[in-house]
């Protein structure tokens, strides 16, 4: 009985493979693919956790009701999770004998949040589908859900990743792009994982919602230029504005809106501020000042489309959400997010 019960299940799964690629000719879905998609696909839960969809929805919707910058949070814990040895949970280990946790990183340490959320919703799944749907791919979910619910595009989430057995606090400081970042320096570091200047500039719209510490920002009112000057692409009545909140000593976790005139709706306006001379990090602000005749171009599309940053938003997250992923027999299905099985 059990080895027809495996049959079975081998062969649904061997007929959604082809009915996929059939559905997606040319996407990666289906057997065979050797390209970045490869071994995930949107409905890898249909038979084994119908409802982990409705499972994660339900939570997040009670996390971002009593905390709004939540959305933000998760989107930041899957793009940090994927920029490090891939898309595989790795930033949710905790320090162990053998884990030397990426939460201790100098880009998450104090600043990355919204574990206790994944820590609930891996819960409540493991109640109804135990050793079945992986962190990685509830990290997945939850971004996508986490912008659904702020207003912005919804897309089918490629699944199917596992869990990783091993964290990297090296890469976690140097794979992470730094706030501080110069133009060329982000089209690098977005190149090394897959992606291109228009995934670059549509990612960094997830900026539209969050905020930033003051410690991300200091150097852009202060020493932009290391002649204690503050960045001359500030325009001036916000310049004037973020000293109050950040003093040049002291009040490092002062936080300001990364788009001060919509921070918890998904939208376009990040790009419009950025054309302003308003946007707040460095790396936000160079999209469009960084001399790089594309990123530019791309800012003032998406400021003036919506619709189309929206589209090209969905498309990139797909993207990035397959770097590296651990499919089949790799890695694990963690019982519990934060340590290893």
């Amino acid at each position: 009985m059990a080895y027809l019960k495996v049959l079975c299940s081998l062969v649904a799964a061997v007929l959604l493979c082809f009915s996929l690629s059939e559905a997606f000719p040319g996407s990666g879905y289906g057997p065979g693919y050797g390209g970045p998609y490869s071994g995930l696909v949107p409905e890898f839960y249909r038979f084994s956790c119908p409802q982990a969809n409705e499972i994660i929805m339900s939570v997040l919707e009670n996390a971002i009701a009593r905390d709004s910058r939540m959305a933000a949070s998760l989107l930041r814990l899957h793009f940090h999770d994927c920029f490090v040895q891939g898309c595989d949970a790795s930033v949710l280990l905790d320090d162990s004998a053998n884990i030397a946790s990426e939460k201790n990183s100098g880009p998450n340490k104090n600043s990355l949040r919204g574990f206790e959320v994944i820590d609930e919703i891996k819960a409540k799944i493991e109640q109804v589908c135990p050793h079945t749907v992986s962190c990685s791919d509830i990290l997945a979910l939850a971004a996508r859900d986490s912008i659904v619910l702020s207003g912005g595009p919804h897309w089918e989430v490629p699944l199917g990743r596992r869990d990783s057995k091993s964290a990297s606090l090296s890469k976690s400081n140097t794979d992470i792009p730094a706030p501080n970042s110069t133009i060329q320096t982000l089209i690098n570091q977005f190149a090394k994982h897959g992606l291109d200047e228009q995934d670059l500039v549509a990612l960094s719209g997830g900026h539209t919602i969050g905020v930033a510490r003051c410690v991300t920002f200091r150097q852009r009112l202060y020493n932009q230029n290391g002649n204690n000057q503050p960045d001359v692409t500030l325009e001036r009545n916000y310049y004037n504005g973020l000293k109050t909140v950040c003093p040049k000593n002291g009040g490092d976790n002062n936080i300001s809106p990364l788009d001060f005139s919509s921070p918890v709706k998904f939208d376009n306006k990040y790009f419009k501020l950025i054309l302003w001379g308003k946007g707040l990090l460095n790396s936000d602000e160079v999209l469009a000042t960084g001399s790089v005749r594309k990123t530019l171009e791309l800012v003032r599309s998406y400021a003036e489309n919506e619709e189309l940053f929206f589209h090209q938003f969905a498309s990139s997250m797909v993207k990035m959400g397959n770097i590296s992923p651990l499919v089949g027999l790799q890695g694990e299905i963690r019982k519990n997010c934060r340590r290893l099985n």
